[in-house]
């Protein structure tokens, strides 16, 4: 059975599913709207069931998410893109308005953030900017507030803040994941370890939206990329960036390549400690044999065009068919 019914503050849940343990998590926020805290309780308390999900580019926010619908004739449960803004006009706009319509049609709704170094202007190369390098010198003047580097990382999180209100406003709960990847070497806030690596990044950008912003409507998910030993294409441990329970929601990881191994499923549950967990983007879906195997997963979400050019319309119709897949016709939140 996979059918939920989660109410949000002062609730009464009705769950006929599969589930093991029990759940108490509460968002890191104190301060969450019930919007949020619904969303959260829903994914907490899903057992063994899983949420579909989609991503397509900003450009055009519902190609690859329609795509899965014509593929397998149910819309996927969570739909998402990204703030990343790579040429033309700033995407902001667009993205709150692809946000506000696929809510209004019941999706869920989780937003990332392809961003740019701090020092550099928008818009944003791939290879200058984003998969650029930023030295150890740099690092220590964007965590140090003060520096004109701090300053100018302020004003680029604030300003995507600003569309994070808007969609606030409108009273939608987002699954938030910024600055993902940060245990690989691709990204300019990669392989940041220590207490003033990557960690300090997250919890300074947590401490600006929840206490400065005041932006409730925030599920904090971090996400990681599966461990790899790739030269100079690594993924390290997920415990080295963790920023700790206080400031993340959810744990995330990325998958492709059909790299669904169970030692890194088990390492980022343990990481875990009872949180939900997430496969925040794929390229290969899992089978039926690895999501019977790796039970605990709260959603995945397939990398845009990765649908097309890295799964089969048979093995899409599989997972969407799968007992325990939960599409967007079949999510129950009451707030």
């Amino acid at each position: 059975m996979k059918q939920l019914l989660i109410t949000g503050i002062g609730c009464v849940f009705i769950i006929t599913t599969s589930f093991s343990q029990t759940i108490d998590n509460k968002l890191v926020n104190k301060s969450a709207s019930k919007e949020a805290i619904a969303l959260y309780n829903y994914i907490s308390h899903l057992g063994d069931n899983i949420l579909s999900g989609q991503h397509s580019y900003n450009g055009d926010s519902e190609q690859f998410y329609n795509k899965a619908q014509n593929i397998s004739g149910k819309y996927p449960a969570v739909w998402g893109t990204d703030f990343y803004w790579s040429s033309g006009e700033d995407p902001g706009d667009r993205v709150v308005e692809a946000a506000k319509k696929m809510y209004k049609k019941g999706a869920i709704i989780t937003l990332m953030w392809h961003v740019g170094r701090p020092m550099d202007d928008a818009p944003f190369g791939w290879k200058e900017s984003v998969q650029n390098k930023i030295t150890d010198e740099e690092w220590n003047d964007l965590i140090t507030p003060g520096t004109a580097l701090h300053k100018r990382w302020l004003a680029q999180i604030d300003h995507i803040a600003g569309y994070l209100k808007q969609l606030q406003e409108a009273h939608i709960p987002i699954l938030w994941r910024p600055y993902h990847e940060m245990n690989g070497v691709w990204f300019w806030w990669g392989n940041k370890r220590g207490a003033q690596g990557y960690s300090k990044l997250w919890q300074l950008l947590y401490d600006r939206y929840t206490n400065h912003h005041m932006l409730n409507n925030l599920i904090w998910v971090w996400n990681a990329n599966a461990p790899r030993d790739i030269p100079q294409d690594e993924g390290f441990d997920y415990h080295l960036f963790y920023p700790g329970h206080d400031y993340v929601d959810i744990l995330a990881t990325d998958v492709y390549h059909f790299d669904y191994e169970q030692n890194e499923y088990e390492q980022l549950l343990k990481l875990a400690e009872g949180k939900p967990i997430a496969l925040g983007e794929v390229g290969q879906l899992p089978k039926t044999n690895i999501l019977d195997a790796q039970p605990k997963w709260s959603w995945f979400m397939v990398w845009s065009n990765w649908l097309e050019t890295a799964n089969t319309e048979e093995g899409v119709k599989s997972i969407y068919n799968y007992k325990n897949t939960i599409t967007r016709d079949e999510v129950q939140i009451k707030n």
